[in-house]
This record gives structure tokens, sequence and C-alpha cells, in this order.
């Protein structure tokens, strides 16, 4: 029997993301200074406010108001209309040094004795029905709200748009799990006043969809039969009106977004959020290194669907826990309890070995904070940030490591594939 299955994601605008994005770009900029910088950093923003508190153990200054101003900018909170604006919003920074306890589990004589910064469970998962290994779903949503942002940019179409949106996908799926038809779009966007939801969907009928359908072959056949099947939904501002948003309409607050962050709903989530923590915290780097191990079994062809779950214990560098389900499509003849024995085999889990395999002391998590922290195109940027005199420099480095399919040849071996 079909059944239908729903994720959602939001904008960079949305007040929580806004929240994520100012944690991580302070995040990287500390990093940037001092790798070895031990940070937990969490936003609060809301009418004209911003606080900032969490604990920082580094050796340099940063400048957290001119950071936190920039990314407020480049996000699109301009206007004074907003009552959210970068320049012109107060700024609260209660940031204090590590805890001692905490440090001393984490910071040991030698980088392979590194223990886990917090004790807790993390997931990571992978599914082979979209080219990025990502449900299709939150891949569809992400699209969306990442489109309409890069429409608000530009500023030649829909010049109506704001920061704030979110988006929702509602497929059908068949009894074997595989996406049949979209059931169901919603979605909401911040606007100028004066524009009516009749206006704001036409012009996702007639511009962001179409925009949406290039991305592959596949969402162009989606949504043309959306738009013609007279059973599928398309709702648009069902409120009626979204002239009151941001951080002005609803407090953000950092790590709110963990499902749109990860999985839409697929898999499941060990409840840590990732920004504004470096990797030395497992709840961000080992829930990469299960997406990265998920995401290589299912390339490799071991099964069609993989959840990988890791724990540990604070201060303990070995995983406590190692756990394999691969939901019943597994390729080859082994028990899922004999895959995760395989995997712990062929993947080094400790903390110090996933910083090291997946280059994660660079500063590269403010492009996280934005369009999901999976499923994403590993690439080499260069990043510009903020020495202790305020005066800019830049590094190259690597975004979304664990999204490589680097270890693929080497589980093929291990699986005998």
């Amino acid at each position: 029997m079909n059944y239908l299955f729903t994720s959602e994601s939001v904008s960079e605008g949305h007040p929580d993301k806004v929240s994520d994005q100012i944690s991580d770009a302070i995040l990287d900029n500390i990093l940037a200074l001092d790798e070895n910088a031990h940070v937990a950093c969490e936003t609060m923003c809301t009418t004209g406010q911003v606080v900032i508190a969490g604990e920082v153990s580094c050796e340099h200054y940063v400048d957290v108001q001119q950071i936190t101003r920039r990314t407020i900018a480049e996000i699109g909170y301009t206007k004074s209309e907003y009552k959210f604006e970068a320049e012109s919003c107060g700024i609260l920074t209660a940031l204090h040094a590590q805890s001692a306890d905490i440090n001393m589990g984490v910071s040991r004589a030698t980088e392979a004795e590194q223990g886990a910064g917090d004790q807790g469970m993390m997931f990571g998962y992978a599914t082979d029905e979209t080219d990025n290994f990502m449900p299709l779903t939150l891949d569809l949503a992400h699209t969306l709200v990442y489109t309409l942002a890069r429409i608000r940019k530009e500023g030649q179409q829909m010049t109506y748009l704001r920061p704030d949106s979110k988006s929702q996908v509602t497929m059908e799926y068949d009894s074997q799990n595989r996406p049949v038809r979209i059931d169901t779009i919603v979605l909401s966007t911040q606007h100028d006043p004066g524009i009516t939801p009749e206006q704001i969907k036409q012009d996702v009928i007639d511009i962001l969809l179409p925009r949406v359908a290039t991305r592959d072959s596949r969402y162009t056949e989606l949504l043309q039969t959306f738009l013609a099947d007279k059973q599928a939904k398309l709702l648009v501002n069902p409120t009626g009106n979204f002239v009151i948003g941001g951080p002005h309409g609803d407090t953000g607050l950092t790590g709110r977004k963990i499902i749109v962050d990860t999985y839409g709903g697929r898999g499941a989530h060990g409840g840590g959020a990732f920004s504004g923590k470096d990797p030395s915290k497992v709840d961000r780097s080992a829930a990469y290194a299960a997406r990265w191990i998920a995401k290589n079994l299912v390339a490799a062809g071991v099964a069609h669907e993989v959840l990988v779950q890791v724990s540990y214990a604070i201060g303990v560098a070995k995983p406590v826990s190692l756990y394999v389900q691969t939901y019943g499509t597994s390729q080859v003849k082994l028990s899922d309890a004999e895959i995760a024995k395989k995997v712990g085999e062929l993947f080094d889990l400790s903390p110090a070995a996933i910083i090291r395999a997946l280059r994660l002391k660079q500063p590269i998590y403010e492009e996280t904070a934005r369009y999901g922290h999976m499923g994403r195109t590993p690439e080499h940027v260069t990043k510009t940030f903020l020495d202790e005199n305020g005066q800019p420099f830049t590094r190259e480095v690597e975004l979304f490591t664990w999204e490589k399919l680097d270890r693929v040849e080497d589980v093929k071996r291990a699986f005998g594939l």
C-alpha cells in the first residue's frame, strides 16, 4: 500500500537559521586563528537584538560584533522596516572559558588519546533515491527555499521577497519505498506589504518551480506531473499574509532545526545540535562521520538504505557502540550486525581520527548552517576572516568533506563487491 512522507526546510533568513549562521561564523573565525580552539557558541536573536553566549578556549581575540553584523547583512536583513537590521541591532556577548572539567576529558597528552567532548549517540543516514544519497522529500524542500533565496538576492524577479521562508514537501511512496509523485508542496515566504497570496502563488508556479525543475531530470518530471495532477496541493502562504517575519516575528535560537539540518525525519537523530560547536564535540564530528560511512556504504552497493549509529562516553576515545541498520535492503549476505562489525574494522571512529580524516579543524562550518549539513557538494573555496586587529585575511578550505565518496573502493573490497 502506498504511503505519504513529509520533510520540511527553512531559508537562511529563518530566525533559527540566522542564529545557527552567527554561531558558526564566530566558530569559523576562531578556528581560522586557532585550529585547536574549543568553542560552544549559542545565539539568540529577536526584535533588534542578538544575544551570544557560550564557552570558548582560544588564544586570540575575535571581533564578535563585526562578524555578527556581517553575517546578518549577508543573509539580507539590511532594512530598518524588518525590525532586525545588521547595522542597528544590539549585540550582547556573554562568552567565557570552557569548563576545566570538560577540557580535562578532551585535551590529552597526545592527539590519539583525545576523548569525546560529551556523551551521546549520533546518527548518519543515506539512501539511493537521489544522486546525493538524501531523501527526496528533504532534497526538494531544500531546493525550493534555496532557489527562492537566489531569486531574492538577484533582485530581478519576485522583488517583494523578504529573507524568511519555509518549505514542506509531501511525497507519495509505493510499498517498495520508491517515490511515486509529489502530493503536497507548502511554501511560506515573507514579503513586502500589499502583495496578495494569489500573486505569490502565481509567481511560484511561473518563476520558482521552473527553476527548481532544472536541478535534475527527476525534478522536471515530478514537478510537471505535480502541476498537472488535480489531486495534488500547492499551498502558498496559507495564512494569507507573511509581512512580519525573521527574528522580529519569531525569536531564533541556535540548534532548533536539527531535522532540517540532517535527514528531514528519515533515519534517526540523536538530539544533539551541530552549529556553534568545534569538532571535538562528537555531536557534530561523529554525526558527520556517520553520514560519511552511510553514504559510502550505499554508494558501494552494500544496501539501498543505511542508518549508522555511533555512541560515546565523555572523555573516552573509543566509541561505546556502533550499530548499522539496512532496513531489509542489504545486497550482501551478512546480517546488519556483521555489517556493523566490518564497518568498525574499516573506519576509526575515535574523535581524533574523525577530525583528521575529514579535516574538521578547518573553518568550514558557516556554510553548513543553511540548507542542510548533509547532501551537499564537497568543494574548495577561499574564505575571508578577520585577524586580531580586525583586518581581513583569506584561507582556502575544503567544504563538506564528509560527503566525499573516497572510501567506496575500500568498502567494496571489504564486502566482496
